[in-house]
């Protein structure tokens, strides 16, 4: 069986619709709560009951260096060795991630997908051999299926050089010119830009014509698969799932495209400041969350929308119908 080949569940509409007609009764202005109320329907769906909650929140950050940061490029603001030494702050319990986690009662999971040991440069080869895929793929995988049973699941990355990866995934899954899809990522200067923008291009006109999936493979990174891959087995266990920025918003382009309607059980929990992620979530009609001009990765928008998300679900579940307070409508 292939990475896509499995008949995947569908949300429960009996509990998504249960949930529609108790937030249209609950004390309050029909539709007041706007697309909370819609929020707490997309949970109810997944979770396959008529009671949504969040908890428990698992967070699954993969990390992986990239070859075409370290190739002289110059597409990022900051150094490949910088990827090591952010994986050992995850795992220190020092970084932002961790801080968020820990205030929102989430568990962290960081896998190492590849740091220190980068994909090729995209520019002038493909990124991974089929081996190195399959790997990446199958980390993504076995990373959810290790989790009990989350009520949300949000997934985020780091890797210097990711978002000139994730530009090139977009441009060769969505097309449209290079600098659509290519942002100042780490906070790189216009010179900066202009070479990123070119590394783009280059690696664009390589992987030109060829599939979604295959574009995944030779013009990404190996976090990207792993995040393609956590998707897929999460949407098998029927698990909701809040997606990160621009760079897990890329990984998730590629299997859209593939299989179209694949993402329904994932929602945006932010659109960060990369331009290319506006428009990438324009192209997949998800409306984020949050617009806060994040740019950080590591899940952090994801993560900062998750109390909105616990929101919307009580604002159903524990308030009283008009009926149960005696009241008629």
């Amino acid at each position: 069986m292939t990475h896509l080949e499995f008949d995947f569940p569908h949300p429960d509409h009996d509990a998504a619709a249960a949930v529609r007609s108790r937030a249209d009764q609950v004390l309050r202005p029909l539709g007041a709560l706007g697309r909370l109320d819609e929020i707490a329907v997309w949970l109810a769906g997944w979770q396959r009951t008529t009671s949504p909650d969040v908890d428990p929140v698992h967070c699954i950050v993969f990390a992986g260096d990239h070859g075409v940061a370290g190739a002289g490029a110059g597409v990022s603001a900051y150094p490949s060795e910088v990827t090591a030494s952010m994986l050992g702050a995850f795992r220190a319990g020092v970084a932002t991630a961790n801080a968020m986690c820990n205030t929102l009662g989430a568990g962290l999971a960081v896998v190492d997908v590849g740091v220190g040991r980068p994909t090729r440069d995209i520019t002038r080869e493909p990124a991974m051999d089929q081996e190195r895929f399959d790997e990446a793929w199958m980390a993504g995988r076995a990373a959810v299926s290790a989790l009990e049973t989350p009520g949300l699941l949000v997934l985020g990355e780091m890797g210097i050089g990711n978002t000139t990866t994730a530009a090139v995934v977009c441009t060769g899954v969505l097309g449209g010119e290079a600098e659509l899809w290519t942002g100042r990522g780490t906070g790189i200067d216009d010179m900066g830009l202009e070479r990123k923008v070119a590394a783009v291009e280059a690696a664009a006109r390589r992987i030109q014509g060829l599939t979604p999936m295959e574009v995944l493979r030779e013009g990404g990174g190996a976090e990207l698969v792993a995040i393609a891959g956590a998707v897929v087995e999460a949407r098998l266990r029927s698990i909701p799932v809040v997606l990160d920025g621009f760079v897990v918003g890329a990984a998730c382009v590629a299997i859209e495209a593939a299989r179209p309607g694949i993402l329904q059980h994932t929602i945006a929990g932010h659109c960060s400041a990369e331009p290319g992620h506006r428009l990438l979530l324009e192209k997949l009609g998800m409306q984020p969350i949050l617009d806060l001009g994040l740019r950080l990765g590591e899940g952090s928008g994801a993560l900062a929308a998750v109390p909105l998300i616990r929101l919307a679900a009580h604002a159903v579940t524990d308030v009283a119908t008009f009926e149960e307070w005696g009241l008629g409508r």
